[in-house]
């Protein structure tokens, strides 16, 4: 088995991949963001003029990207307990590192996939935090 998923509910994707991807007994995830489905919004960023970020609240985003996540994983066939690997992608790993941490610490505290966090200079869109994630199917 070999099957794309775009999910109806979740952001639409900002390039030509699928949501998700099933191989055999795992799901991966493309890179997911904290857009709002059916709009180009980002919780907690203040864009100015030109289309810089002024501000962003990470705070909001993670919580919004986990929505996502868990919105993909459902409707692709998973679960949120099904996570087994995480990368996380920060565009400011000094200052919001702690706030995402312990964020994601409450949202894990029962199933505690592999997680790796790294700092990127830039993300796609003017979003902050970036998931990708294989989870197996039950």
């Amino acid at each position: 088995m070999n099957e794309e998923k775009n999910t109806s509910n979740a952001p639409d994707p900002v390039g030509n991949y699928p949501h998700s991807r099933k191989v055999g007994s795992l799901l991966f995830l493309s890179g997911v963001g904290p857009r709002k489905h059916g709009t180009n919004v980002i919780p907690g960023v203040l864009i100015d003029g030109q289309g810089n970020t002024v501000i962003h609240d990470i705070e909001e985003q993670c919580h919004s990207v986990f929505n996502n996540v868990k919105i993909i994983l459902e409707e692709s066939g998973s679960h949120w307990d099904n996570l087994v690997d995480i990368t996380v992608f920060l565009t400011d790993m000094k200052r919001d590192f702690d706030i995402y941490n312990r964020i994601y610490g409450d949202y894990f505290r029962g199933n505690q996939p592999c997680r790796t966090t790294v700092e990127v200079l830039s993300l796609p869109t003017p979003i902050a935090i970036e998931l990708k994630c294989i989870a197996t199917i039950n």
